[in-house]
This record gives C-alpha cells, sequence and structure tokens, in this order.
C-alpha cells in the first residue's frame, strides 16, 4: 500500500471518532485510555500472527523519540475529546485543524523542507472553508470557546505527535504504531489512578461496544495505517492530507446524528475539500 493511501484512510477512519467519543458517557482520559489499550492489543495479536520479532536495538535507539510522541498522543487524543463534549463536532474539527498550519510552518525548520508556496495558498484556502464549516454553527456562549481551546490545544499536541514520529527510524509496522499505543495507555494509567479512576463498569453495554470500535478500528487499523503513511511522505503533503479528516467528521456527523447542512456549511466543505484535491493533484 503506498504512502498516500495509508494516510488518507487514516484520515477517514479518524474522521469518525467524534461521533463515537462525544457519547461516551466517560472522561476523555479513560476513553483515550481504552483506546490506546484495546488498539494495543489488536496490533499485538497482528504481530504474534505474523510471527514478528521486536527490533531491541532500533527501540533503544528510538526511546525518547518514542516516550515522546506517546505523550503527545496522550494529550491530542484527552483535549480532542474534551473538544467534541464541549461543543460541535464542527466547531471541534477547525480548533484542531489548526495543527497542519503549524506543520508547514515548522517543517522547513525542524524537518528542513522546502516550503512550497502553492501549499501555502492551498491552506488557506482549506482554512478558509473551515471557518465558513463553523460560522454557520455558532460559538456564541463560553462552553463553545472553551471547546475551541481545547480543540487548539490538541492541534499543539498533533503537531508535536507528527513532527516527532518523522524522527522515528528503523521500526516497522505494527511494531512502531503497536509500542506507542502501549506507551500511550501505560501513561495514561497513572494519570487516571491519581485522578477520576477507572468508571468503564459504570457504563452501558452500547457504550462498551463503542469504546471497542476506537479501540480496534481507530487506535489500531487508524493509527497503523496513520505511521504507515507519515513514514512515507514529506511533512506539508501530511497538513494538506490532514485536512480529509475534519471533512469527513462533518459528512459522518450530518448522516448518522442528522445535523443539517447550512449553505456556508456546503461553501465550507468545497472550499476544503478542492483545495485538498488541488494539492495533491500538483507535483510538491
Amino acid at each position: 500500500m503506498s504512502g498516500k493511501l495509508a494516510f488518507v484512510l487514516s484520515m477517514i477512519i479518524f474522521g469518525a471518532v467524534g461521533v463515537f467519543a462525544k457519547y461516551i458517557p466517560l472522561t476523555s482520559s479513560e476513553i483515550a485510555f481504552w483506546m490506546s489499550l484495546i488498539g494495543a492489543c489488536f496490533l499485538e495479536v497482528i504481530f504474534i500472527y505474523k510471527k514478528g520479532n521486536f527490533s531491541k536495538l532500533e527501540i533503544i535507539k528510538n526511546k525518547w523519540k518514542l516516550i515522546l510522541s506517546s505523550i503527545a498522543l496522550c494529550g491530542n487524543w484527552i483535549f480532542l475529546f474534551q473538544a467534541y463534549k464541549a461543543t460541535t463536532i464542527a466547531n471541534a474539527a477547525l480548533s484542531y485543524y489548526f495543527a497542519p498550519v503549524l506543520v508547514i510552518c515548522l517543517s522547513p525548520i525542524i524537518l528542513k523542507e522546502k516550503l512550497v508556496g502553492r501549499k501555502i495558498m492551498y491552506v488557506c484556502v482549506a482554512l478558509i472553508g473551515l471557518y465558513l464549516i463553523v460560522q454557520s454553527q455558532g460559538t456564541g456562549d463560553s462552553e463553545h470557546f472553551i471547546g475551541i481551546v481545547y480543540g487548539l490545544i490538541a492541534a499543539c499536541f498533533y503537531t508535536a505527535l507528527t513532527l516527532t514520529n518523522k524522527f522515528i527510524c528503523g521500526l516497522k509496522e505494527p511494531e512502531n504504531t503497536m509500542i506507542q499505543l502501549s506507551l500511550a495507555a501505560f501513561f495514561l494509567s497513572f494519570y487516571l489512578l491519581g485522578t477520576t479512576g477507572f468508571q468503564v463498569m459504570k457504563i452501558s453495554f452500547e457504550s462498551v461496544l463503542f469504546l471497542i470500535t476506537l479501540g480496534i478500528v481507530h487506535a489500531g487499523v487508524g493509527f497503523l495505517l496513520f505511521f504507515l503513511g507519515m513514514s512515507q511522505l514529506k511533512g506539508q503533503s501530511i497538513a494538506i492530507l490532514s485536512y480529509i479528516d475534519p471533512l469527513t467528521s462533518l459528512v459522518i456527523s450530518t448522516m448518522i446524528i442528522g445535523e443539517k447542512m447550512a449553505l456556508l456549511q456546503i461553501i465550507g466543505a468545497v472550499l476544503l475539500l478542492g483545495s485538498t484535491l488541488l494539492s495533491e493533484i500538483e507535483k510538491e
């Protein structure tokens, strides 16, 4: 599978996360913990089935990068899920997808990639599209504002996750993803024990099924494709393709939750998708 296809599929999968997470009656940190744990266990089954072997030397070489990336993953999920709970899915998507702008701005400095002028233009057009989508939702009260702030914080963690993984070398999939999810679950377990504790036994069977789905499909398969694609793409291409995620969120929320798309949302979606497609048609 090509890196671009793997990354696009991961963005489509991630786009459905908000629909599930928004209605699971657990704290954001506990949802992130169970996602990490279930995803890691799922990938371990695949790893054992394929008779994979851990490359201990490569793990040691990348240990600090893996730890930093796992911490960024924890923060990304906690604040993103909190954003979904505090505001609309569209508002959370806009604030969260300030991250591609950060990636494009930082990739010439950190990754030493050449900044292509056209990509800046496409990102600006995509941001205008996202802005129009959010404007149709309304952000008048303080709860929406707090949700947007949570989304912006999640964007910072997502940027750290993206850039850190560009420096991880020698680890193949699903080994890399399994290690990061396991570390994330490890860190989150201590956080939960020191704060709210585990409340999973108090939720409904339907919510448990949502958690399992998030763990296997979104954390396991989604991040496997995410890291596979990321390892083969430039930072600026990652930033542009990431806009598929919020568009997917909007489409799924409209179809499943029944949120109606206003004219501004439709215009915004066209601008967002159009800029993404144009940026990928042209050569980097």
